[in-house]
């Protein structure tokens, strides 16, 4: 059922959309950096990448949605991470998705069965939430990326 009128859930804190407004380039360093053991470094940059392009496939259908809450932090995703949604994606089995669930916005993985879809969280203290057809259910939009500070 789509509901163009929710609440922020337990697991959002806010919404914010994408305005591009110009290029955001960074320089891409010309090899790859090891997470083993340390290779001599070499100094110079190979090109620039722009994040927005990087990052952002739908500019108009994309949003910013900062997390409140640690019911998807088994999937890297923790209090205080801002996730890049796109709403112009479709949801498919094992996506991360913000759903309006009850009139609420969160965030959980989205299971497809042939017998049900389910909202699961990546924490084992919540419980699966069994999507069924009295149940106020909209995918809002598909998360493409989180950022997460160290």
């Amino acid at each position: 059922m789509e509901n163009n009128s929710f609440r922020l859930g337990d697991n959002i804190k806010e919404i914010s959309s994408f305005k591009k407004h110009k290029k955001l380039t960074r320089p891409l360093l010309g090899s790859n950096i090891t997470a083993g053991f340390p290779s001599p470094a070499q100094d110079y940059i190979e090109k620039t990448i722009d994040l927005n392009e990087q990052l952002i496939s739908h500019p108009v259908a994309t949003f910013f949605v900062r997390v409140e809450g640690d019911s998807m932090i088994g999937a890297g995703i923790f209090p205080d991470d801002v996730l890049i949604v796109d709403r112009a994606m479709n949801a498919v089995s094992n996506n991360v998705i913000v759903a309006v669930l009850n009139s609420e916005l969160t965030v959980k993985r989205l299971k497809i069965t042939d017998e049900y879809w389910s909202l699961v969280p990546e924490n084992p203290a919540y419980p699966e939430i069994v999507i069924t057809e009295d149940t106020d259910f909209t995918v809002w939009g598909v998360v493409t990326y989180c950022i997460h500070k160290l």
